[in-house]
């Protein structure tokens, strides 16, 4: 646990403050970080982990994530106090790439890596293919969805770590580059407070919460973590593996939801785009929110997961 917050919390804070001081940064460090930071990254922490029969399994459990969380939010009583689809988004799709790889590399050994891999990879195809969906209501452009999808730094990665797998280099390789893998998830969670330091900049928020904030809150961290977990125990999954998937359904929201909201908000006519500029601020919120808490909910569900729970 103390690793988790020696890691977690600088990384942030450092990005938070380095966001606010040079706010061009984020755009300038996103492609490079993206191009090769994570991809190379991503290599030697799946040679590290190794290619397990399992990671389909954890990829399936993205996709069940999403469809219990879709379910949930269908209860009557639920999609009453949160009718937006922007907000709904927000509730299943997590920061598992940016907060995922770190928290998995903080609490879980290196074998379960592969794990929090193949969901972040899941997760990518769910969020660009039904998140356009919820938030405008159409598919979008099948082209620019695929086109996001093979830009995936996971996916970039895991093509990259499929070619030197077959090589008598691996070992070696993933010995030489996890020193420099841990720097990059490091830098790319501090991305994650960048991205943040950007939202508090330019939004003027409500002393107000938006409705259906706090709702949407405890469907993120609670609702759908508790819910992969039943899943899982249900189902038989190894610990490792089951540690692995409901860590991730804990993450909070991924500014990848903010994105689609303020994108639909540009398609829509003058008097839809009001509305959907009110989407984006709940968003942002949410964002902002649920990644402060969950520095405090992920350790509790650690604490779940390897206490009560054991291993």
């Amino acid at each position: 646990m103390l690793r988790f917050m020696l890691e977690l919390v600088p990384a942030l804070g450092i990005g938070v403050l380095l966001g606010l001081r040079f706010p061009g940064l984020p755009g300038r460090l996103a492609p490079p970080l993206i191009s090769w930071g994570i991809p190379i990254g991503l290599v030697a922490l799946l040679l590290r982990s190794g290619f397990q029969a399992n990671l389909l399994t954890a990829a399936l459990m993205a996709v069940a994530a999403s469809g219990l969380g879709l379910l949930l939010l269908r209860l009557p009583a639920l999609s009453r106090r949160i009718p937006d689809g922007s907000l709904q988004l927000g509730c299943i799709v997590g920061n598992t790439a940016y907060w995922g790889l770190p928290v998995g590399l903080a609490l879980l050994p290196a074998e379960a890596i592969g794990f929090t891999i193949a969901f972040d990879l899941m997760a990518t195809l769910i969020t660009w293919s039904l998140g356009p969906l919820l938030v405008d209501r159409h598919a979008g452009n099948l082209r620019q969805q695929l086109r996001v999808l093979a830009t995936s730094p996971a996916i970039r990665g895991l093509l990259l770590a499929l070619l030197v797998y077959q090589t008598p280099w691996s070992a070696s390789l993933a010995q030489w580059l996890w020193w420099p893998a841990r720097l990059v998830i490091l830098v790319a969670l501090a991305m994650v407070g960048m991205r943040l330091a950007l939202v508090l900049r330019r939004r003027h928020p409500s002393p107000e919460s938006p409705p259906g904030l706090g709702v949407a809150l405890a469907g993120k961290l609670l609702a759908l973590p508790l819910a992969v977990l039943l899943l899982a125990s249900l189902l038989g999954l190894p610990p490792l593996l089951r540690d692995a998937v409901v860590l991730q359904a804990a993450a909070p929201t991924g500014v990848s939801v903010l994105l689609l909201t303020e994108a639909a908000a540009v398609r829509q006519p003058a008097g839809a785009s009001a509305k959907q500029q009110g989407a984006a601020e709940a968003v942002a919120a949410l964002v902002l929110w649920s990644t402060g808490l969950a520095l405090v909910s992920v350790p509790l569900w650690w604490w779940l997961l390897s206490g009560p729970l054991g291993s």
